[in-house]
């Protein structure tokens, strides 16, 4: 899967829900999360960061932002 058909599933995911890093690799073959979030950023999307812990390891967690 390219990277704009990650972009455009990962915003309706996000219209929706949170999205965490494993979610995205598990559900949408992304990697590379923080690299969507950033480019879904640049393009106006409001998404928020929220540092959660999973298994005592340190993820982010993002949700789209209620405008």
């Amino acid at each position: 899967m390219n990277t704009e058909s990650q972009n455009k599933r990962i915003i309706a995911h996000l219209k929706n829900k949170p999205i965490t890093p494993l979610e995205a690799l598990n559900r949408y073959g992304c990697f590379r999360l923080g690299a969507r979030i950033y480019e879904l950023r640049n393009r106006g999307h409001k998404i928020k960061t929220e540092m959660i812990e999973i298994r005592g390891k340190r993820v982010a967690k993002y949700w789209l932002a209620k405008h």
